[in-house]
């Protein structure tokens, strides 16, 4: 007798992705306007020190700080890290070094990119210069990439106005994070059933609750759940809001109802969305069945079943 394969536990790429847009107080705007014309920016601290990129507030007395001074495009690597596979969206398409670099009349390191033909022509100590970007915009891309460099050092940090023409008021940053996420077994044994129409949760073995969708463990218990069960396909809205604000991307008009809605046979309630039924006469204790699109994977929506509503009694532990 051989012991059954287990299921193969379902993985799928994910991407998060959005634009963060924040408006600029007058250092980080000083510091973007000025690399857009190809001048380095930083900020001298209550101590003397000079800070590259600029701070807005000292790290020391955290009083705002906003003596500006000019810094050269040249500096010393005071640490690297090699990056064999750049991704997408990184600042060169090709293996570059990520490096901590000094800036000629800086106290501290800026962050970016050294490009470089491989690790061996990479070190702590070596001399790098900016290289500017062709076009710039006012943003820290403006820095192209650092490049080694032989010739002379900077001078020291001298004053700056931080006065610009058509400064740099805000930025949009386009934040995104792409990974692989796998549901783990117990709700790839519900997704996977929910693909042939059904909906199955697990029961705990000690309090013999079943949790839909479910979650592999008991939260109250703490022991796992095992013992997989078969509810629905109709069952009770326990509770439910009335949305008024279309979302992008969904087709789905406003207004319509998104209700908590309890199985015949789960111990808690799902989420889904009423239809079939005027959205003001959508109700606690209406009774509503699936209803599955051609080749869905899920439920489009619920609408009522035409059965007399539940008690409250029935579901109040459910809410």
């Amino acid at each position: 007798m051989t012991a059954a394969s287990p299921p193969e536990i379902l993985r799928a790429p994910l991407i998060v992705e959005f634009p963060f847009t924040r408006s600029l107080g007058p250092v980080q705007s000083a510091f973007l306007s000025g690399l857009r014309e190809r001048t380095v920016l930083g900020v001298k601290t209550s101590d003397g020190r000079v800070m590259v990129p600029p701070v807005e507030y000292d790290p020391v007395t955290a009083e705002e700080i906003r003596d500006l001074v000019e810094v050269a495009a040249t500096g010393t690597v005071t640490t690297w890290a090699w990056n064999d596979r750049p991704r997408s969206q990184q600042p060169l398409d090709t293996p570059f070094a990520w490096v901590l670099v000094k800036l000629d009349g800086a106290d501290t390191a800026l962050l970016h990119v050294l490009d470089a033909p491989g690790p061996d022509a990479v070190r702590t100590g070596m001399r790098v210069r900016v290289r500017w970007a062709a076009e710039r915009t006012g943003a820290i891309t403006d820095i192209a990439c650092f490049e080694p460099y032989e010739g002379p050092a900077g001078g020291a940090a001298l004053p700056h106005d931080g006065d610009f023409a058509d400064a740099v008021t805000g930025i949009v940053a386009e934040a995104r994070l792409d990974y692989v996420y796998s549901p783990g077994r117990a709700q790839t044994a519900y997704i996977n059933a929910l693909s042939d129409r059904r909906t199955v949760g697990e029961r705990c073995p000690s309090c013999h609750k079943v949790y839909v969708p479910p979650r592999g463990a008991c939260p109250t218990c703490g022991v796992a759940t095992t013992d997989r069960v078969e509810v629905g396909p109709a069952g009770t809205v326990t509770t439910y809001c009335i949305v008024n604000i279309k979302a992008r991307n969904l087709d789905i008009e406003v207004p319509y109802v998104y209700a908590h809605i309890a199985l015949d046979g789960a111990g808690l309630a799902l989420h889904g969305r009423i239809g079939g039924i005027p959205y003001d006469q959508v109700r606690m204790g209406l009774r509503v069945e699936p209803v599955w699109t051609e080749g869905g994977r899920y439920p489009d929506h619920y609408r009522p079943t035409g059965e007399p509503d539940a008690d409250y009694d029935a579901y109040k532990e459910l809410i």
